[in-house]
């Protein structure tokens, strides 16, 4: 199980339930729910965000943070722009959140880049127009945060401790991200030491608008997994056991991510290895 994203720090807190993983006396409840899981038979990996510019003054209290102060295509949001005190702020912040992550026993983290949240504004054309280290016209500019914030997980968690990332591979916007742009990225992920790539949509969110098919990022998957040696996570509106048996014969990912069906029916799992 993978929760869905807690923030890493008020800045970042992207809606008023969401939960936080941005104070040590968070760990506590964290472990009740990890707690949970483990009892039912599953690991647990704690997803962990910073909304960037997709927040809002009134659910933080602060000022909205972001790439660089464009409107945001989803919301129309206006951020400031970031500075390096900023910057450097987010990357302790992600740290130390995998350490209370690892503290409440969570058997991993996931970095989340995806559906138009900070790391996904540093990565997309169209949010990043940065002209310094972390400029938005090169790919090593646009995935420099990312690799930052990777390496000091890593020097905070040790090194036998899973690390995945969600990235949002494709905007599906002219002038955003595309696939090509993910799959640079992710072989420099890879290299620096991500164990899982985890696929979904850019500022498109967690749909493709070209495709209303079970696995529609399988496209991006595939590409993805065909460059790297780590394991690759196929989402995208797969609500059947059938179907997710189909992508994963196809090679077309490793794993398979399935998570409205599951809300929907609780015993999904079950039901598909025919509990």
């Amino acid at each position: 199980i993978i929760t869905e994203h807690f923030y890493v720090s008020i800045e970042g807190k992207a809606g008023k339930g969401q939960v936080s993983i941005a104070n040590d006396s968070d760990v506590s409840g964290l472990e009740k729910l990890v707690k949970v899981i483990h009892e039912n038979g599953s690991k647990a990996m704690a997803q962990i965000s910073h909304a960037g510019g997709a927040t809002k003054t009134e659910i933080t209290g602060k000022s909205v943070l972001g790439a660089s102060a464009v409107a945001m295509p989803r919301t129309g949001n206006m951020p400031l722009e970031m500075t390096k005190q900023d910057i450097a702020k987010v990357i302790d912040d992600f740290a130390a959140a995998a350490v209370r992550a690892k503290l409440a026993g969570f058997d991993g983290v996931e970095i989340h880049s995806a559906h138009g949240y900070l790391l996904n504004q540093f990565f997309s054309p169209l949010t990043n127009k940065r002209i310094d280290e972390y400029r938005g016209d090169t790919i090593s500019g646009r995935i420099k945060l990312h690799l930052e914030i990777i390496q000091a997980i890593r020097h905070a968690v040790g090194q036998d401790y899973p690390i995945a990332l969600r990235l949002g591979a494709c905007d599906y916007v002219v002038g955003g991200t595309t696939k090509e742009d993910s799959i640079l990225a992710a072989e420099e992920f890879e290299k620096a030491g991500i164990d899982l790539i985890d696929i979904s949509g850019g500022f498109c969110g967690y749909i493709n608008p070209t495709s209303h098919k079970q696995g529609y990022f399988d496209e991006l998957s595939k590409a993805i997994k065909d460059n790297v040696s780590i394991p690759v996570i196929l989402t995208g509106g797969i609500v059947d056991a059938e179907t997710a048996e189909i992508l994963l014969e196809q090679k077309k990912a490793d794993l398979i991510g399935v998570g409205r069906a599951i809300l929907k029916d609780s015993k999904w799992a079950e039901k598909a290895i025919g509990l």
